[in-house]
């Protein structure tokens, strides 16, 4: 006002006619990207003024009501107000008070469409102003595209408590004083793995509860401005956000800025980073947390560092905290199941020469003088047993006694995971607010999208009042509809798989006959490994993976859409629905190609002359000599490291490059104003859906350590490396690559947890079933204890094989001319042997199983039983002994409700002392004594309570 006082009558009109030239129609100003609503009036003495009609004009030393050319000259005089002055890092209104809780852009549109974007923005934005937001908006000419308009969103302290209360959000009324018991063991130990104590723990440990506005003296409110973090209010924001009408047809509000974002009437919806990432912000006001996460957790040197939880709880949220606090959980387990897997896989190369069948088929009297009977038809010839001695090598490293040991303590170690995670995450409830958070999500509102879909109401008996409702003949359409897309899309997978598989019968015969006189041996180093059967099973593997990404790309849209039609009533409500089609699609389309090989392939032959066929087209696959085991540890190494590599530079390397390219006008012209909504607004968005798919990569990879690691000790060990990257991806993807995310709650990982412990009762009976029936240890064991003469193993290979007469084969199944080796001899060599246990030819039960068949069986039963049982029952023992929650976290939960309601009661009895103090100071009459009598009373009653 001192700056407009100073001015001539001239240069006042200059700015006023500059002012008037930037006002529209409907009373809006903007003024260098300030945008505020002015009303025409009168004041006292008759002269003309302008009244903001809202309080995102009402600045700092602005009186309420102000002339057209008051308020223009006096908002030009404004520190900060000239877009080229103002910090890249601000975070604030142009006053340098107001924060920016949320930003809106949108593009200029003069077609048709675009006049009713702009009736929908101009309708929108009345009623956030009307819902108590304060509004102001960057002109176009400021962005650094021309195009974009900015409109920034700030939440006052009446709409920030008001709200709190209705989103019951707990806020400190008094610091923790309950001593820290928890003492770790060889703490020294574990410094270099440290962080510092103001990133572990960046505010202080306070005892908390639900806010309510009409208390605000019972809360430790020190400054309104910073008593609601940055991320609070951008929670509280996008709530009304996301319930606003902008819109109303058919007697019905259209609300809610997702619809206004899926129709273009804004282009996106966002809260701010506070600062940039590899520097503090220069306002001190700012807290810099990004560049604290950034520095101490997302760069990959920091590796071996533990995570700031607590810090990336108050900058993103619990929801995205608590992803993390698993991830890093499951991460440490992994090291241990990694170092038992590392020493199953050292103990079989370490026994690699004491195998004894192996050694028997390599030897070239032994092996070397067994002819094998063709594994096709017709293009298939005659080959000796010695051929697959390289690939018995390499199945040992997997089959062995310590393999046994190792799918035992899996079944153990899953427990144990899962059991010390529901600890974890009850020792963070407690120390997240989130106790009581579950009865509290109940009582939250409805999602905008089913509000807005049910037309229909009825009363509700616990509230009494009207809400909205889905008919049950609307909900069971919409169900069976959903039912039958995914029973389709599951249908789909199996196909394909049955194609692969089709794929891998045709084509053997291919790669036999090409190999026939291995030409692949000439190859330097991996010449030995290339057989028909190894190349066969890469290939499918290969094919098999990408058929797996194409579906998961086309099922995530269907998957959605199917979601979006059932119309869920809650948020946890869509994500668990959509969580379980998501696993289902995904445990079919990953694991079905791994379950083929472990319990379908080989197993469904038949004999010589009377093989069992595929469409009556193709011969069903046989295994090697040596058993199906070092095949799906082919086909899990593929599709399991394949997928973790994919997924990986997926997540880095897209956001990296879209962002990249999005912000290329902003790097060649440097001298613009690069301001912290337009920089954030280049980044990707963390749409609502993220941290689901984060979630669902990392379970998938859960399930392949856990379901099939009989055949793979190293699995493990792979996922720890994989997870020790993943979570420093994760990290350097959320601060660098994305924008801020709006911060949600959550108490748990939600359905998943069900789905681990699901997997895991699963992953007992595969593993028992893969050690009896795909590895060929049972049979050994068998012959070992039953049938050989001085209890070893040699004569083993011998005895597993059966005997055909080649005589015996059928046109059908005999070689064509040219495709036997050089070496056979029809006339000198009248048998083959094929992997059964059958009687001979000439035996009165010819190619029967024999009674060695049916012990193998009997015993593959028992052990299957025996191991199931076993592991079951440390499973169950394990989880009856482990408590869910820690002793020390009840009592101190008892003890924190304890102090609360004590507190209260203190509070409301100074509380009812003032009130009948100044009652009786009013009356002129105090009366010590019925203020004491009320005293007591008011104890007697809070006591009865």
């Amino acid at each position: 006002m001192n700056r407009l006082a100073g001015k001539t009558k001239d240069e006042t009109l200059i700015e006023m006619q500059s002012a008037s030239d930037d006002q529209s129609g409907d009373g809006i100003i903007t003024l260098t990207g300030f945008r505020m609503t002015l009303l025409p009036g009168e004041d006292n003495n008759g002269h003309s003024v302008i009244s903001t009609s809202t309080k995102d004009s009402q600045l700092p030393g602005i009186p309420e009501s102000l002339s057209a050319t008051e308020s223009a000259c006096l908002l030009s005089s404004l520190p900060g107000i000239d877009g080229q002055h103002q910090s890249k890092d601000s975070v604030f209104f142009r006053d340098g008070v107001r924060r920016i809780d949320f930003v809106l852009s949108y593009l200029d549109d003069h077609t048709k469409d675009g006049e009713k974007k702009q009736e929908r923005r101009k309708e929108y934005e009345s009623n956030l102003q009307k819902a108590g937001l304060e509004l102001e908006t960057e002109d176009k000419s400021e962005s650094e595209d021309g195009k974009t308009y900015f409109l920034k969103v700030h939440a006052p302290w009446e709409v920030l408590a008001t709200y709190a209360e209705v989103l019951k959000i707990k806020v400190p009324f008094k610091q923790n004083d309950i001593p820290n018991s928890r003492e770790i063991p060889l703490q020294w130990l574990f410094k270099p793995f440290r962080l510092p104590d103001e990133v572990m723990n960046p505010e202080p440990d306070y005892f908390t509860s639900p806010f309510e506005k009409d208390k605000p003296d019972f809360f430790l409110i020190d400054n309104k401005d910073t008593f609601f973090p940055p991320s609070t209010r951008n929670r509280i924001v996008y709530y009304i956000l996301s319930r606003c009408p902008y819109w109303k047809e058919d007697m019905r509000d259209k609300k809610g800025i997702k619809r206004l974002l899926s129709n273009g009437t804004y282009t996106s919806a966002y809260a701010l980073h506070d600062c940039r990432y590899w520097t503090r912000a220069n306002d001190l006001n700012c807290e810099s947390e990004r560049f604290t996460l950034y520095k101490e957790w997302a760069r990959f040197l920091r590796f071996y560092k533990e995570q700031p939880l607590n810090l990336i709880r108050k900058y993103y949220g619990e929801k995205i905290g608590i992803y993390f606090a698993w991830l890093g959980f499951y991460t440490e387990m992994l090291f241990f199941a990694a170092i038992v897997g590392l020493i199953c896989f050292c103990y079989g190369a370490s026994t690699y020469h004491e195998n004894v069948w192996s050694k028997e088929i390599c030897d070239p009297e032994i092996g070397g003088k067994i002819v094998m009977c063709p594994l096709c038809d017709k293009k298939c010839g005659y080959w000796k047993l010695n051929t697959t001695c390289e690939s018995s090598w390499q199945s040992h490293l997997f089959d062995n006694v310590g393999t046994l040991f190792f799918a035992i303590f899996m079944g153990i170690w899953v427990t144990m995971f899962l059991e010390f995670w529901k600890r974890r995450q009850a020792r963070l409830e407690y120390e997240w607010d989130l106790v009581d958070f579950e009865e509290e999500q109940q009582q939250l509102q409805l999602r905008p999208e089913y509000e807005t879909k049910c037309t229909r109401r009825k009363l509700n008996p616990i509230t009494q009042e009207m809400e909205p409702y889905l008919p049950l003949t609307s909900k069971c359409a919409r169900f069976c509809l959903s039912g039958a897309t995914v029973i389709f899309w599951i249908a789909l997978i199996i196909a394909c798989i049955i194609g692969v598989i089709a794929y891998r019968l045709a084509v053997y015969a291919a790669f036999a006959s090409l190999m026939k006189d291995n030409p692949a041996h000439e190859l330097q180093l991996v010449g030995s490994l290339i057989t028909p059967q190894m190349a066969t099973s890469v290939t499918a593997s290969c094919i098999n993976f990408v058929i797996i990404m194409i579906l998961n790309f086309l099922y995530e849209r269907v998957a959605i859409w199917i979601t979006d039609m059932e119309i869920p009533r809650t948020h946890l409500e869509y994500e668990n629905r959509l969580t379980m089609k998501m696993f289902l699609f995904q445990f079919v389309n990953y694991y079905s190609s791994c379950f083929y090989v472990a319990f379908f392939k080989g197993k469904f032959v038949g004999y010589p002359g009377k093989y069992i066929y595929m469409f009556a087209k193709w011969r069903n696959e046989e295994c090697d000599p040596g058993g199906c085991l070092i095949e799906l540890t082919t086909q899990l190494v593929i599709v399991m490291a394949g997928k973790q590599v994919w997924g990986n530079i997926q997540e880095a390397l897209v956001p990296w490059l879209w962002n990249w390219w999005g912000s290329r006008k902003a790097r060649s012209h440097p001298e613009t104003l690069y301001s912290r909504w337009e920089q954030d607004h280049d980044l990707q968005c963390f749409g609502q859906m993220g941290l689901f798919y984060e979630y669902l990569e990392m379970v998938i990879q859960f399930g392949f350590i856990t379901l099939f690691v009989a055949s793979f000790p190293l699995a493990p060990l792979l996922a720890l490396v994989n997870n020790i990257i993943e979570i420093r991806v994760d990290a350097w993807k959320f601060t660098t690559q994305f924008r801020r995310p709006v911060a949600a709650k959550a108490h748990s990982i939600g359905a998943w947890q069900e789905i681990l412990n699901g997997i895991a009762i699963v992953s007992v009976v595969t593993n028992a079933f893969i050690v009896s029936f795909t590895s060929d240890m049972i049979p050994r064991l068998v012959y070992y204890y039953q049938y050989s003469s001085n209890y070893s193993m040699e004569g083993y290979i011998n005895n597993s094989l059966s005997i055909f007469n080649i005589s015996q084969f059928s046109d059908q199944n005999r070689p064509e001319n040219g495709e036997n080796p050089i070496w056979f001899n029809e006339t000198v060599d009248t048998t083959c042997r094929y992997r059964d246990f059958r009687f001979p030819p000439g035996h009165e039960k010819e190619y029967s199983h024999n009674m060695q068949f049916w012990h193998v069986i009997a015993a593959k039963l028992a052990f299957i039983i025996i191991m199931e049982h076993v592991v079951f029952m440390v499973k169950f023992f394990v989880a009856w002994l482990i408590p869910d929650v820690p002793t020390d976290v009840k009592a101190r939960v008892k003890r924190e409700r304890y102090l609360i309601q004590e507190y209260l009661h203190n509070y409301e009895l100074e509380r009812l002392k003032n009130q009948l103090s100044q009652q009786a100071n009013g009356r002129g009459c105090p009366d010590p004594g019925g203020l004491l009598a009320a005293t007591e009373k008011h104890e007697v009653l809070s006591q009865v309570l």
